[in-house]
Formats: structure tokens, C-alpha cells, sequence
């Protein structure tokens, strides 16, 4: 049996999913952040529509007091800064 490597996404931008898919009443993933038409259109984003997304999935979590996912998924976005 031979190794195959994990398959890597095929834009820059990682999605922000944690597998934690819950969403509220405004369809508003609670694990992520993301709305429930940008988790659909997720894979045609640009890749600048995919950092205007994640940026917006931050904010939104904040917004509802809850943390942002923490693990590779982390970007550092304009103005941001990184915690380790």
C-alpha cells in the first residue's frame, strides 16, 4: 500500500471551517462564523472574496462573544495581529 499525502486545497485561503457546524436563528455558523450562503459559495469565491469572508466570520463571532477558532486556521489580516 503506498502513501498518498493529504489532499491540499486548491486556493491559498484555507477554509474556515472547525467542524463545529451549528447555526442560529440568522444561519450564522457558531464554529466559524460564516453565514450559511458563504459556507455555499465558499469554493467559488475569489481569493479576495475569501479574505473579505473570513474577515467577516471574525468579526461576527465577536460580535456574538465567542472566540476565534483557534489552530492553523488562524490568518493575520490587515490590522490584526497574530497570538502564536
Amino acid at each position: 500500500m503506498s502513501f498518498k499525502p493529504p489532499l491540499l486545497p486548491a486556493s491559498g485561503t484555507p477554509s474556515p471551517c472547525v467542524r463545529n457546524c451549528t447555526l442560529n436563528e440568522q444561519d450564522v455558523c457558531l464554529g466559524c462564523g460564516r453565514s450559511l450562503d458563504d459556507i455555499k459559495a465558499w469554493t467559488k469565491m475569489s481569493e479576495p472574496d475569501k479574505a473579505v469572508c473570513v474577515a467577516r466570520a471574525r468579526q461576527r463571532l465577536i460580535d456574538m462573544g465567542r472566540p476565534w477558532p483557534a489552530g492553523p486556521l488562524q490568518m493575520v489580516t490587515k490590522g490584526s495581529q497574530g497570538h502564536g
